[in-house]
């Protein structure tokens, strides 16, 4: 298999048919295998029953029905672990990503990237509550993770096997999935497709979702920066803290014995008491965090570093992780 399409739904009754022709138009003069996963996030229209009459009108349609509503990430979770092609591409299924792009972003795979993403550059979306918190986010999030995107929203992504099987998501991390996969050293890219206005059925995105990137992201600069040395991060919260607290203490000592300054009636002597507990207490956590890290990483074989290829007498190279 070459080419896996990743496709989440929810309830999507009115877009699938014009998807499905859409997809076979653009993937079919490219004479490759390919398989579409289309993966029903808990539709409560028709959407499962025009999905299994495109299974039964196409075998290269794969359907994963889910019990409930369990989210995007989850959704887009699953048909990667159920996607069998050596490039795996993920977007949406209302019609505003063109399928048309496709063989745009595998060239570039083909080129030697292993993550290729969308950007909407002429996006077609209200500007108050889409395009604006949109642009807000992507700026947060390129400054924060180091991984500089245009569009981080866009779900028009191409990815190498190898790379979107080593990741893991959860809550809603399917949009942070290039910054998540520079943690194993990746060559990423960005191109412009084509973004259209949605024909059938109302966004299922509002500017709430703005709090639940800001929240997310502050997950996904621990994870890069400090998942495998958490004491650095709280251990320095435990040192400034520590150390305030015994500064203040250490001027409020030398103020009683040498000045006469009573204590009793010092707020400041609270704080600084506070302080040095807040201290011990981080670096307490960080120890404590020390060690999930390793139960995490050791429990799982979860490697901690990645390597691309090897030249030795013997070896064929190739990807491998060490855990």
């Amino acid at each position: 298999m070459q080419i896996s399409v990743v496709i989440p739904l929810l309830n999507e009754e009115e877009s699938l048919p014009v998807l499905f022709e859409e997809l076979k138009g653009a993937l079919n003069p490219l004479d490759v295998d390919y398989e579409l996963i289309f993966i029903n996030d808990g539709s409560t229209d028709g959407s499962a029953a025009i999905l299994a009459g495109m299974h039964g009108e196409d075998k290269r349609v794969v359907v994963i029905n889910f019990r409930r509503n369990f989210g995007q990430t989850a959704a887009m979770s699953a048909g990667f672990d159920f996607a069998r092609g050596e490039i795996i591409i993920a977007m949406d299924a209302d019609l505003q990503n063109d399928p048309a792009d496709i063989p745009k972003l595998i060239s570039k795979i083909e080129e030697g990237y292993d993550v290729v993403t969308g950007w909407r550059y002429d996006r077609k979306d209200t500007f108050i509550n889409r395009r604006l918190p949109s642009i807000i986010a992507n700026k947060l999030i390129s400054k924060t993770t180091g991984v500089r995107l245009h569009d981080y929203g866009c779900t028009l992504k191409a990815f190498r096997r190898e790379v979107i099987k080593e990741l893991h998501l959860y809550g809603e991390m399917h949009r942070f999935i290039p910054a998540l996969a520079s943690g194993i050293g990746i060559k990423f890219t960005e191109v412009k497709v084509n973004h259209r206005a949605r024909r059938f059925g109302s966004t299922k995105y509002g500017i709430a979702r703005t709090v639940h990137v800001i929240l997310d992201l502050l997950t996904v600069k621990f994870l890069l920066s400090y998942a495998t040395r958490p004491i650095q991060v709280f251990g320095m919260m435990g040192l400034i803290s520590g150390g305030s607290g015994f500064l203040i203490a250490l001027v409020m000592t030398v103020q009683r014995e040498f000045y006469g300054i009573g204590l009793s009636n010092r707020p400041m002597l609270l704080l600084a008491i506070l302080l040095i507990i807040l201290g011990f207490q981080f670096v307490s956590l960080g120890l404590i965090a020390e060690l999930q890290a390793r139960t995490y990483h050791e429990s799982q074989n979860k490697p901690i570093y990645y390597v691309r290829s090897v030249l030795r007498d013997g070896d064929e190279g190739g990807e491998s992780s060490r855990s």
